[in-house]
């Protein structure tokens, strides 16, 4: 069967401009499926389902793109359901369609680029037919959204990231039974501070002020392990941004954990703001979805959603200064 495959392949590279597309094209398919062998393993070379917004609105349901195992913004609870900020605004959106909400999971990869392309623009290659239509928590920066490679070519010219509708930082809560005074970066040159694997802080903690807190770092599964070592007395203090820490301060109501406001030399960026992303040609989808998210954040219904969760809500740079901040 191999050997028919290849001679298959061979003459569509060979003799395609000279037979056409289209019998090219179906060449090809009979190639595909003697490789495929039956109809499920053929399903790996389907194109992904990137859908615009009619077949969004025809088919009944929107697929959310959300981060897994990512508390307070979107994870599945002890009962298989899906929980979060995130998941709320997602459900809105498609209340707001008047379509079925079904969260699409996303596992962090090794760049946000990455992270696109897997799950808006094109689909993973362990599943290649299934991408989100919309994918929320997208770092929302115009430099990164036109960045430009070295032939001068958009790096992200295949989504459209739009909507920003949070204002994010990192940040830093301690154990203040185990510190005297509100905690600093000086505060663990001689005290213990734990952060999440492969993230910022537990690089930045292992390299800021020359090194001096090195070997004062350690490193947890999550931030939610990182607080359990904090309540153990193993660490006095968290790094993460700042909607985690204070997930996990309201789960430790009875330890005298505080949200500290450190500052952060050599992050250029502490600060910034969280939207949403489409794939490039579905921007009709993306307005019709940032319609929504844009009334949530004017009529304060989004700032209900951050207060059930037990977090404060900070609103964009663009909506504070139209709307004024949040009170």
């Amino acid at each position: 069967m191999w050997k028919r495959t290849l001679i298959l392949l061979l003459l569509v590279l060979f003799q395609a401009p000279a037979w056409g597309g289209g019998l090219a094209s179906e060449v090809l398919r009979a190639a595909v499926g003697e490789v495929a062998g039956d109809n499920s393993s053929a399903e790996l070379f389907r194109r992904p389902a990137l859908r615009n917004l009619d077949e969004v609105m025809a088919s009944g349901y929107i697929n959310i793109g959300l981060y897994e195992d990512f508390p307070p913004y979107s994870y599945i609870d002890e009962a298989g359901e899906a929980q979060g900020i995130d998941v709320e605004i997602g459900r809105a959106i498609a209340d707001g369609l008047g379509l079925e909400f079904r969260p699409f999971w996303i596992k962090p990869g090794s760049s946000l680029g990455r992270d696109l392309g897997n799950n808006v623009s094109r689909g993973h290659y362990l599943r290649p037919t299934q991408v989100a239509d919309v994918m929320l928590r997208v770092p929302y920066d115009r430099d990164f959204s036109y960045l430009r490679d070295s032939t001068g070519e958009y790096i992200n010219k295949s989504v459209v990231m739009f909507g920003p509708y949070q204002r994010e930082e990192w940040g830093i809560a301690y154990d203040a039974d185990q510190l005297d005074g509100e905690a600093t970066l000086g505060s663990f040159r001689h005290q213990r501070i734990g952060a999440e694997y492969d993230t910022l802080p537990a690089t930045y903690l292992t390299a800021v002020m020359g090194g001096q807190l090195r070997d004062n770092v350690r490193h947890y599964r999550n931030v939610g392990d990182a607080f359990a070592a904090m309540a153990r007395g193993e660490v006095a203090g968290v790094m993460a941004i700042r909607g985690e820490l204070q997930h996990y301060l309201a789960r430790h109501p009875a330890r005298d954990f505080r949200l500290a406001q450190p500052l952060l030399p050599g992050i250029s960026r502490q600060q910034w703001d969280i939207g949403m992303a489409v794939r490039h040609n579905h921007r009709q989808l993306g307005y019709a979805v940032e319609a929504i998210v844009d009334r949530a954040v004017r009529d304060g219904s989004l700032d209900d959603i951050f207060q059930a969760h037990a977090l404060e809500y900070r609103m964009p740079d663009f909506y504070a200064e139209v709307l004024g901040p949040a009170e």
